[in-house]
């Protein structure tokens, strides 16, 4: 029998959250098909985010990220019920597990890691980008959502030191820049935001009004 997640104190909480504005706008423009695996994506990245925002001890980040990867792990049917993010898991994304647990991988890093280096941050936005990726299929340049991943972790660091190091590591890895198609454009929206907030510094990705113009520009023309 599958117990309670709001029985485990690994868990912060069981509310869904209210994602950023940014990423309301991705999935605004995803298929209908999978924007439902989307905003589970993204749910579950701001749940894990919120965990480490709240670490002050090492260990106890630990243990609750081991927990959503213990979850993430079991079958559907086995796992804890009662948490939103958790119950839309198993909802929308099952069979993706392993793209989520990477996320949970990338999220670890700002845990454990004494210091980032370039090839910690660019595997940190490769792994925290993997669900994206999933979605859209390897085949595609610069896989999906990688400068998002790592622009948006910018945009929330405190140390001057490591935001500039995560700003060199999302420019690097933003090479060309590819038009995507009518079903990625959500992710294309992302890419966008995430370019100009590397280029200004690493500022959050919806400041200033040039934001929504960006926003819409690669809504219409997929870059």
């Amino acid at each position: 029998m599958a117990q309670s997640a709001a029985t485990s104190d690994a868990v912060d909480d069981t509310s869904p959250l209210e994602l950023p504005a940014e990423l309301a706008i991705a999935i605004a423009h995803t298929p209908q098909k999978v924007r439902g695996r989307l905003t589970t994506c993204f749910a579950l990245d701001q749940r894990l985010a919120r965990i480490v925002a709240g670490t002050t001890e090492p260990i106890l980040g630990q243990m609750r990220l081991a927990w959503w990867r213990d979850v993430l792990s079991q079958p559907a049917e086995e796992r804890p019920v009662g948490d939103a993010v958790l119950d839309a898991v198993g909802a929308e994304c099952s069979g993706h597990e392993a793209a989520l647990i990477q996320m949970v991988d990338a999220w670890e890093v700002f845990v454990v890691a004494e210091k980032l280096d370039q090839n910690v941050a660019t595997q940190f936005a490769k792994n925290r980008s993997a669900p994206l990726s999933a979605l859209i299929g390897k085949d595609h340049p610069n896989g999906g959502g990688t400068i998002w991943a790592i622009a948006d972790a910018a945009s929330r660091v405190s140390d001057g030191e490591e935001q500039g190091l995560l700003i060199d590591a999302g420019l690097g890895l933003a090479g060309k820049n590819v038009a995507r198609s009518k079903e990625l454009r959500g992710i294309a929206v992302l890419d966008a935001l995430a370019l100009r907030a590397l280029k200004r510094g690493g500022r959050p990705l919806m400041e200033g009004r040039g934001a929504s113009i960006t926003a819409v520009r690669a809504a219409l023309f997929g870059s």
